[in-house]
């Protein structure tokens, strides 16, 4: 049985909170609207300008004055550069990024082109570093304080056929967030990262056999898939004053079992 999603608590009352890959129903975009409910001022951003736009209108149905929508390639140093400014000129500070950008695929590794290796780890691992960088450097800027968290998956840890430069970009993420939180406590900024196993949106089903998902959901103990959304409240409890004491944590969203 799948739970009731509960109601926002202004966990993020007063917070500007910056979203990537906040375009289409993944948990990007669930991430943006639960830092509304939230009580937070969000810039939503994304690659796919029109998909971009359909959210931001969503989105600001529900929530006009809270925020604004800025597209961001992460793969582009400067629109990443472009992005923070934005959101500064727009609200005045940040306070939380929360990356979610990432590229998957299926292919074995005898079959894998170097060109379909490093286009996966440029945006999953090295789009996180830029946006991550270009976040820490503002917040500093600020005085310190803030938060930084990352989506990785429990491939990070696990093995799956077809997945090693998704796999391995996520272990990248896993490790580059525990070495840019000490880079950065000094600062009194924070740096997590979530590990989740299966979510379950429309796109996730566009490009994955009924056959796979049925097997992965099989392996988690609670007999299903998670929602976009229950990911997205473990991602909004670390960008939370309730996570003040973690940093350099990758906290597992899922209930599979070995």
């Amino acid at each position: 049985m799948i739970p009731v999603e509960p109601a926002g608590r202004d966990l993020l009352a007063g917070k500007v909170v910056v979203v990537t890959a906040a375009a289409g129903t993944g948990i990007g975009s669930a991430v943006a609207r639960r830092c509304l409910e939230e009580g937070a001022r969000v810039v939503v951003s994304d690659r796919h300008a029109r998909r971009l736009g359909e959210v931001h209108e969503k989105l600001a149905a529900a929530h006009p004055d809270r925020v604004c929508a800025l597209p961001c390639d992460v793969t582009d140093e400067r629109e990443v550069q472009a992005l923070i400014a934005g959101a500064v000129a727009r609200w005045g500070r940040i306070d939380v990024m929360m990356n979610n950008a990432g590229l998957g695929g299926t292919t074995p590794v005898p079959e894998m082109a170097d060109e379909d290796w490093a286009r996966v780890l440029d945006v999953t691992l090295t789009g996180t570093f830029r946006c991550t960088r270009a976040a820490l450097r503002q917040l500093i800027a600020q005085g310190g304080g803030g938060s930084v968290v990352n989506n990785a998956s429990v491939l990070g840890w696990r093995a799956q056929a077809g997945q090693a430069h998704y796999a391995a970009a996520k272990a990248g993420v896993m490790a580059f967030t525990r070495c840019a939180a000490l880079d950065v406590a000094q600062h009194g900024i924070r740096v997590n990262a979530v590990a989740p196993s299966l979510a379950m949106h429309p796109f996730l089903a566009k490009v994955t056999s009924e056959e796979l998902l049925a097997d992965l959901a099989a392996r988690e103990a609670l007999g299903r898939a998670a929602q976009p959304w229950e990911v997205a409240t473990v991602m909004v409890f670390l960008a939370s004053d309730y996570a003040s004491y973690l940093t350099g944590e990758v906290v597992s969203v899922s209930s599979q079992h070995p």
